[in-house]
């Protein structure tokens, strides 16, 4: 018989808790798993031994837990170095532990990684493997990643939400900059596309990582241009916005930098926003919607939801086949319905690796998407949203 680990890692997302309700109830299913613990805060816990019974629950808490937003269990962004993974192995041994699963993205499957190759040097029997999940949607190899769907809903609702706001006071606040998250890759920001009906729609202006400006300059010229065209401009951002030689456009200044060497600016938003007024003489206003906007429980996906627990059941049915250091992997097999099956890929093709939002997906102006990305992107959202209603222009005669 085995016993079985489960951990969450990393930011948390709308459907993380449906991966690991997966992973119970395929574990719970099975023959060969007698035993399912819970690490509280991923590593950190794991390593202060803060662990729960997750194979006690009930059904009717798994069944809440399924459509519940952010990590039940609690996250970390700690790295795993050598000596903790010497350390979880003796803690693992200990608790009879000899499966572990741990749902997260590419830092994760690093982890994932150091942990599987220290058992390894010690002879130790434990089977390691990764459960995708990031709103970045910026793993290798694998169609898109849990998270992303309902993370991409939102934004879409939020922008064409922001972008009739903008328009009904364009003669008061004609600028509107959308600050979304996303770290280094255009996947959230291209998202604020899907909501739109025919090119007029905002946002008028997607700034993408991949497509960096030369300066703030050049950002102020293409937001006075577009408002000389249009009168107004709803304009997205990502919140790791930098120029052509990586600089930050929010300054230079590190505000917090993780275990794994990542460093965390000051949001563009505010800068912009006031080099927008200052500059161009326009008044302006910015939304950042932070991390609500990745676990808001109104914008779940129902695609997203259902990748994500078949993700977290495949993992543990990895486990139980003899397989270790992979990630599971997702394969798209329609579109029109959505459907999916699984697979896997070697951690070492994933861990500290980003997959960035491929040209195909970027319009020729850099600064839209193509059909291409809404052909991709639209079914992990649920398909199209309901045009919002608008007035006919018929002119009221006396």
């Amino acid at each position: 018989m085995s016993r079985l680990l489960l951990a969450q890692s990393g930011g948390a997302t709308a459907v993380i808790n449906a991966s690991l309700v997966g992973a119970i109830e395929a574990a719970r299913s099975s023959d060969q798993i007698d035993a399912i613990a819970g690490a509280r805060n991923g590593i950190e816990g794991l390593l202060a031994e803060r662990l729960v019974d997750l194979g006690a629950q009930s059904t009717a808490t798994l069944d809440r837990l399924n459509r519940t937003p952010s990590a039940t269990l609690g996250t970390t962004r700690q790295k795993m170095t050598d000596e903790m993974a010497v350390r979880t192995l003796e803690i693992l041994e200990r608790y009879g532990i000899n499966l572990v699963a741990f749902i997260g993205g590419n830092d994760t499957a690093d982890s994932a990684m150091r942990l599987a190759a220290a058992a390894r040097q010690t002879g130790q029997p434990l089977r390691v493997i990764s459960i995708p999940k990031t709103i970045d949607n910026d793993l290798p190899s694998t169609d898109h990643c849990p998270g992303y769907g309902s993370i991409a809903r939102f934004i879409a609702q939020a922008t064409r939400s922001s972008g009739i706001d903008t328009a009904a006071t364009a003669q008061l606040y004609p600028v509107k900059l959308i600050e979304v998250m996303g770290r280094n890759a255009g996947w959230v920001a291209a998202s604020s596309a899907l909501g739109q009906v025919d090119h007029s729609d905002p946002p008028h202006l997607i700034f993408f990582p991949e497509r960096p400006v030369s300066s703030t300059d050049e950002f102020l010229e293409e937001i006075a241009r577009t408002h000389a065209e249009r009168g107004q401009v709803v304009a997205v951002i990502p919140e790791t916005m930098r120029d052509t030689e990586g600089n930050p456009l929010s300054g230079n200044t590190v505000v917090w930098r993780d275990s794994f060497g990542h460093p965390y600016y000051g949001g563009p938003g505010p800068a912009l926003t006031s080099a927008v007024q200052e500059k161009l003489g326009l008044r302006a206003r910015y939304d950042k919607p932070g991390t609500i906007s990745r676990m808001f429980e109104l914008s779940i996906s129902e695609p997203d939801l259902m990748a994500a627990r078949e993700c977290g059941a495949a993992g543990v049915r990895l486990l139980l086949d003899g397989r270790s250091e992979v990630m599971v992997t997702i394969e798209r097999t329609g579109n029109e319905p959505f459907a999916i099956t699984t697979g896997c890929v070697g951690l070492e093709t994933v861990a500290n690796r980003e997959r960035l939002l491929p040209d195909e997906y970027i319009g020729a102006d850099g600064r839209s998407v193509t059909a291409a990305f809404r052909t991709y992107a639209l079914p992990l959202i649920g398909g199209p949203l309901e045009p919002y209603g608008r007035l006919d222009d018929l002119p009221f005669r006396p």
